[in-house]
């Protein structure tokens, strides 16, 4: 199926590209998400009359991931839990954890955009992770995971 992308998508193409896509991604994904439209006569000539006003609002979410990125760069958060006498924890710390600490901090962060390549956090200590703010702009937090008996 044909789209045009109504803002960047990581791996994908950037706003305006009208690129092939299988059915079901865009069915399914980039249309009720409002990342794409059919790509037809209609839907062109009206993405080409909002280009502007869209290139507008993805310069601003840009320009207010950066500012964030730039608060919660290098900023650590500690997060307690109950672990036993090795440092293992009882249960774990995921992503949706840390982005209730971020929250109550100040930062609007959805638990996607906490990313663990290594899965949950199950040992006690300091763990260095990658908070996606835009799909340009990344920011480095510190996760010190303190163990309670």
């Amino acid at each position: 199926m044909q789209i045009i992308l109504l803002e960047k998508v990581v791996n994908l193409g950037q706003l305006g590209d009208v690129v092939k896509v299988k059915d079901g991604y865009a069915r399914n994904y980039l249309i009720p998400q409002g990342k794409a439209k059919r790509a037809n006569e209609a839907n062109l000539a009206e993405f080409q009359a909002k280009r502007a006003e869209l290139e507008k609002a993805q310069a601003a979410a840009l320009s207010a991931a950066t500012d964030t990125a730039t608060r919660i760069e290098g900023l650590t958060i500690q997060i307690a839990q109950k672990a036993g006498v090795d440092g293992r924890l009882f249960g774990s710390v995921t992503n949706h954890d840390i982005a209730e600490a971020l929250q109550a901090q100040g930062f609007a962060l959805e638990k996607g955009a906490v990313r663990m390549p290594d899965g949950p956090l199950k040992m006690v200590g300091d763990h260095s992770l990658t908070v996606v703010l835009h799909t340009d702009v990344t920011a480095t937090i510190t996760v010190s995971v303190l163990g309670e008996h």
